[in-house]
């Protein structure tokens, strides 16, 4: 859970250091819902376009902040150390499920993606060199549009047409990859209380819209053409199993992906928790700098 302080407002870090940050930057307007925000934090006095990773956090589809990693993580951790090997990082709301269903937070997402890249002159950041990442519920979202690349069935009429939305590099940190497969997510809690999650994303329980939760799951857009994409979960993961992250695996290397790299975090449960969170977040901060920067 995110940090909260005493009068109860939620405990945002005024600065990313390191970075010249551009918060509350409106993406698009979807009538009858919120305006959708991002924030951008570029390294300071950088020469040049940078690459660009694209946050998405977490929380089941129907909760989280853009501006906040998981408790369990130092806070902006992730963000500074993207920012201190050169790279920016944006940070990007969407629609919960309470809001809209899926494909909402999905086209959300992308809408997201073509207005950094519409903006990337302003920004000072490279419209070719693009990454995204998310953890859980946002792993989901960020598996999703590595795997769909510019596929126009998966953009949405959200925001601005026309910039691509494919991505050239992604880490998805413990994400839900299988809707189809019995306790894609919450394994220990009731069948009825994981069926009410992802129905209230899906729209309908995976068992009553096999079909619709497939089309839905990144390991049916599994492809040869997947940009190089790491993986990490916790073996001892209670929320989404390992299983999750071991199915797309197996699913892009079926499909003849060439680079997928699995890592475990031995005894770490959701977000890293019982290990120190460093590590893996060092890890992803390499996938992007080797394949971006």
């Amino acid at each position: 859970m995110p940090a909260v302080g005493a009068d109860g407002v939620l405990d945002v870090p005024a600065t990313i250091r390191g970075a010249t940050s551009h918060r509350g930057v409106t993406f698009a307007e979807v009538r009858g819902f919120r305006p959708l925000l991002l924030d951008v934090h570029v390294p300071a006095g950088a020469v040049g376009p940078v690459p660009c990773v694209v946050w998405v956090h977490g929380g089941g589809w129907e909760a989280g902040d853009r501006r906040l990693t998981p408790s369990t993580w130092p806070p902006d951790y992730l963000f500074e150390a993207l920012v201190a090997a050169g790279l920016a990082v944006a940070t990007v709301d969407y629609r919960f499920s309470g809001e809209a269903c899926y494909p909402a937070a999905l086209h959300d997402v992308k809408a997201a993606v073509r207005f950094l890249r519409a903006h990337a002159g302003v920004l000072g950041i490279d419209p070719d060199r693009f990454g995204v990442c998310g953890e859980s519920a946002g792993g989901h979202l960020a598996a999703m549009i590595a795997l769909t690349g510019d596929d126009p069935a998966f953009e949405g009429e959200v925001g601005l047409a026309g910039p691509r939305t494919a991505v050239q590099a992604a880490a998805i940190l413990y994400g839900v990859t299988d809707f189809t497969s019995r306790r894609s997510a919450h394994p220990l809690a009731s069948d009825e209380e994981s069926d009410a999650v992802e129905a209230r994303f899906l729209g309908a329980t995976p068992a009553d819209a096999p079909a619709w939760a497939a089309a839905a799951s990144p390991v049916t857009h599994a492809t040869s053409s997947a940009p190089p994409m790491l993986l990490l979960s916790g073996d001892a993961d209670t929320i989404v199993p390992l299983d999750q992250s071991v199915r797309l695996r197996d699913a892009l290397q079926a499909a003849g992906a060439r680079d997928v790299t699995l890592t475990l975090v031995p005894g770490a449960d959701h977000c890293f928790e019982g290990t120190d969170p460093r590590p893996p977040l060092d890890e992803t901060v390499k996938h992007f700098t080797t394949h971006l920067a």
